[in-house]
Order: C-alpha cells, then structure tokens, then sequence
C-alpha cells in the first residue's frame, strides 16, 4: 500500500506542477527494515522510502563534499542554472534565466529553484521538507484512499512524516529526500540527525544499497532461510542495551557476505546468533567495526556503487570508542548485559 500511494503521489506532482521548477521527485524506494524484512517490533514499524529528486529544467545539480568536522560523509547540493537558449528556438515554452532580462522572466515564467527552495546557491533541506509537506496536504485529497483513510502529518524538519489510520489500524510512512550520486545506489539524503545541523547539509546514505543488499540475498538465499529472523530477535532484545540496530544490521550484512547461504537455515540458527555475538566481541576488542558499503572489496558488484567506494579507507563504525576509553569500557558491559539476556 505505501508502495502505490507513494506511485499516486509522485504522478501527482508530476501532472500538477510540470510548468515550475521546483525538484522533480522520482519513483519512492523502500529502505530501513520494513522493506528489508526484519522490523523489530511490527507494532511500531515505521515505513520508510527515499524518494530520489532530480533538478528541474534549466537546472543542475552538483554535490559538493562538506567538510564540517563531523564524522559522516556530508555534502552540499549546489544548484546551477543552464542555458536553455536552444531548447526556447526548438519551441519549447522555456525562457533562459541566464539570457533573458528579469522582468520578462518575472512576467512569463515561475521563479526559479534558486529563489525557491535554495539559500544562497545550495538546495535547503527544510524549505524542501516543507515545500512537501504543503503539496502532500493539497494531494492526498485527490487519492482514493482518502475516502477511507485519515491523514496525520507529523512534524519533523528532515524528513516528511505521516501517519495513516482507518479504525484501529494505522502505520507512519516517512518520506527521505535524495539526491542520487551519479548513476549509482548512493545518495545524499535528508534524513534527521541531531540538532544543529546546517539546513543545507545533506548526509551521504547507503540506505538504498543495503536495502538491494538485503533483496539480493533474499534471491540467492534458500526459502526456509532465517538471517532476517536472526536479526529480528537481536534487535529486539536489544532494547534498553547501548547497541543501536545499526550495528546489529552491520554485523550480520558482512556475516551474510562470508558464511554460505545455506547455512541459514532453522537448523543454524542457534549457531549463527552465536557467530553474530562472537563477530560484536571481536570489533569491541579491536575497537573497529567497518562500514559495510564503504570500502568494502566484497560488496557485491550487481549493485552499483561510486567508482572509488570499494578501495575507499572503510569508514570505522566504532571510532568512538577507540578515542573514548570510557565509552569503550561503557559498550564492553552493554555486551555482557546483552549475553546476559
């Protein structure tokens, strides 16, 4: 259903402001563990998909590395305007913003992305995120599934939040933005991080190659195979434990990418849970857990990657705690607790 609706929304927008030049959305892609088949806690998942933006016409998008002092990999998305001289003699119903005079651009044609969703020459997270949130409020009234659902729009400023309820069922989708590097599964996403962040800040997101990861396994993995339950029940006894699902996630994906397929099946269970604790015990030993994307020489090429990723320095998911003896010490007896339990 978040799929379709997702599908209505985008073809929405599309026939709607086809004469502006606001970010074209493309087709949603489910990412997080609803659509990868571990949601911990099926009560509370929350649906979450990336929705890929292309620059409109006359524009262009350029990803420019920001070097802030934070640990991720952030960008800026600068946008460029271009001349559309050529396309205005071809006859299409496009003046040039860099070749014709303002006020006849004022008069003729929608402002540019630059006066809208930008500050300065960069593409705003925010005025994004609220610039959506108006359309979804105007465009869920022309979908049929309004007839039977309620729309709930929740705040947030990185992402767009809904939750949708008809009697006593409800779920939340949260809508990401990207935008795509190059031709590749890597994006630059809008995705909520702590406070304090530049509103033109972009975080590098691997959430759509992990989530083709997770397909591509289920397509070579053999029908009765668990590697999702393993990980569905390390998540949720991780609750109230120090270990974010991230990591969990972390350690099974490289797992997957070493132990044969075949040996996930129930039968294995016991001793994959067993393989995944001893693979935990081991990074906090070494302080170092690798990022599974970047880096990593064994991802598998079907899914496509920046060229420099697989011989990039592995990006160390457990820098923390090599700088932080206290933090260390701190995840060294979360683990003991998590063994406890």
């Amino acid at each position: 259903m978040v799929t379709v609706l997702m599908d209505k929304l985008t073809h929405i927008f599309v026939q709607g402001l086809s004469n502006s030049f606001y970010p074209v959305p493309q087709q949603a892609i489910g990412v997080g563990s609803a659509f990868e088949g571990w949601s911990p806690h099926a009560e509370d998942v929350v649906y979450r998909v990336l929705v890929p933006l292309s620059p409109p016409p006359g524009h262009a998008f350029h990803l420019e590395p920001d070097t802030a002092g934070m640990p991720q990999r952030n960008f800026c998305v600068r946008v460029e305007l271009l001349c559309t001289c050529t396309r205005e003699q071809l006859g299409e119903n496009l003046l040039c913003f860099l070749h014709h005079p303002e006020e006849e651009l004022r008069k003729k044609q929608d402002p540019s992305l630059l006066h809208t969703l930008c500050t300065g020459s960069y593409l705003d997270v925010e005025k994004t995120v609220h610039w959506f949130y108006r359309f979804v409020r105007v465009a869920w009234l022309l979908l049929p599934q309004s007839c039977h659902w309620r729309l709930t729009l929740q705040p947030s400023g990185r992402s767009c939040k809904f939750q949708l309820s008809k009697d006593k069922e409800s779920f939340m989708v949260e809508m990401i933005f990207g935008v795509r590097q190059g031709d590749s599964d890597i994006f630059v996403g809008s995705q909520p991080t702590e406070v304090g962040i530049p509103s033109t800040t972009w975080f590098e997101t691997y959430a759509v190659a992990e989530a083709k990861f997770f397909r591509h396994i289920s397509g070579q993995a053999p029908h009765d195979s668990w590697h999702c339950q393993c990980l569905q029940l390390l998540t949720r006894i991780l609750m109230g434990v120090g270990f974010s699902s991230y990591t969990l996630k972390t350690v099974v994906m490289h797992l997957l990418n070493t132990v044969p397929l075949t040996r996930w099946r129930r039968g294995d269970f016991w001793q994959r849970l067993v393989d995944i604790l001893k693979y935990l015990r081991c990074s906090l030993e070494t302080k170092r857990l690798n990022h599974f994307v970047v880096g990593n020489e064994r991802f598998p090429t079907e899914i496509s990657l920046p060229s420099d990723f697989r011989v990039a320095e592995p990006l160390n998911l457990f820098q923390h705690l090599a700088s932080n003896p206290d933090a260390h010490t701190k995840a060294r007896h979360e683990y003991i607790h998590l063994l406890h339990r």
